[in-house]
This record gives C-alpha cells, structure tokens and sequence, in this order.
C-alpha cells in the first residue's frame, strides 16, 4: 500500500484527485494548469521513462522521485532536498479575518505567489482544495490552502504573506484555520518544504509538525527540442 509518506502524488492521484489526473502508460500526471507534479508507480517497470517522455514532450522539464536511475541520455538539472512534515500537535482553530478564496480572486493569489514564492500554483491549484485569506484594506495580503490529498490526509500549501505583513503571526493563523477545515473532515493535515527552508521548518515544527523522512527528487530534461 502507498503511503502519504511513500508518494502523495500518486496516492492523491490514485484516490481523491484522480478527476484532476492525465496518465500514459504506468505514469500520471496534474493536469498542467492545477499543478506540475507527475507520479510513478510503486514498481515501474523499464519502459516507466518512455511513459514520462510521452505525458511531458520532448524538451520539458519534469521532477521524480530520485530513486530511479535516469537514463543517460536525460539531462539532469538538479536534485531536490526536502522534509515532509506531520501534524502531531497542532491547535487548529477557525479565524475570523480568513476568508474562503474562489475564482475570481485568482489573479491576486497568483500575484502573491509570484511576490513571495511560496512553490508551485497555477491558475487552477485553487481546485485541488479550500484557500483561505486575509485581506487588508481590500488587498490579499496573506493566504494558505489544500494540495495534495493522499486518503486521509491533506497538504497545507502555498502558505504566504506580503512582505510587508509579515511577523504579525498571519502565516500561523490560517495553517491553524486550513487545518480546522481538513480535521472537520476526519482528516490529518501534512506539509512540505525544501530542505534548505529552515526558517519554515522551525516555524512548522514550533506550531506542532514532526518532520518525517521522505525522499529526495530529481529534476531532468526529456530529450527532445521544445
């Protein structure tokens, strides 16, 4: 059995998000505009790169887990470090500034992600859960929300704040409030950051995650020319 701990991209895209799912041969895939992540399978077979060459097209760049060996003629770009983390202590509560974030707000988050680089959010990552947010003066100056979704748990993502909001504690506030959201389900809350993101990592475990082991990535090239 996959585990959220194993790979959470194919155990959401296996169970809750398989709708948001594109698949050829052993490996799937978020559509392109709900998230860039691709998922193998717990035992590929030798024609699994064949599979990710033909979902990704020549020339894309695509990132997996780093336990395959990549195939010599792939270029490598760089491999990935980071920490899973679990709640084990969290106090989820509901805030009352947080508000629920929909359609017609997308075009203020993606200006927040591209101001704070948070990772990946594309124009329809609003789907793959609940975002919340807390504006001031009418403008969106911190958000947070739900991404990957293994059975039984949800990822707490693209936590952000305006660079001139921050240390008001608006961060910790709504991962408290999205977490109240996904506990109301029955669910667990988890979370992801580089490895290199100590800052985030102190914060996370402060509020009551654990970190847990989880794999490395890499990133290549598919050959090819775009």
């Amino acid at each position: 059995m996959v585990t959220p701990f194993d790979d959470p991209a194919w155990a959401s895209l296996t169970g809750p998000h398989a709708h948001f799912a594109e698949r050829s041969g052993q490996v799937l895939r978020y559509q392109v505009d709900v998230a860039p992540f691709f998922a193998l399978p717990p035992e590929p077979d030798d024609g699994v790169w064949a599979d990710v060459a033909t979902l990704a097209g020549p020339g894309q760049t695509v990132t997996v887990h780093n336990a395959l060996p990549v195939p010599a003629d792939w270029e490598v770009l760089g491999r990935i470090a980071g920490v899973r983390l679990v709640d084990v202590a969290l106090e989820a509560a509901e805030d009352p500034e947080a508000v629920v974030l929909g359609p017609d707000d997308v075009p203020e988050m993606l200006d927040l992600v591209e101001r704070t680089k948070p990772g990946p959010f594309r124009k329809r990552t609003i789907e793959l859960g609940t975002y919340l947010g807390i504006r001031r003066d009418g403008e969106l100056i911190a958000m947070a929300g739900e991404r990957m979704h293994p059975p039984g748990w949800t990822e707490i993502s693209a936590v952000c704040t305006d660079p001139a909001y921050r240390g008001q504690g608006l961060a910790t506030r709504l991962i408290r409030a999205v977490a109240a959201g996904i506990r109301a389900r029955g669910e667990h809350p988890m979370m992801h950051a580089a490895a290199t993101n100590t800052p985030a990592i102190r914060l996370y475990e402060s509020i009551g995650f654990e970190v847990v082991p989880r794999p490395d990535f890499v990133s290549v090239r598919v050959p090819g020319s775009l």
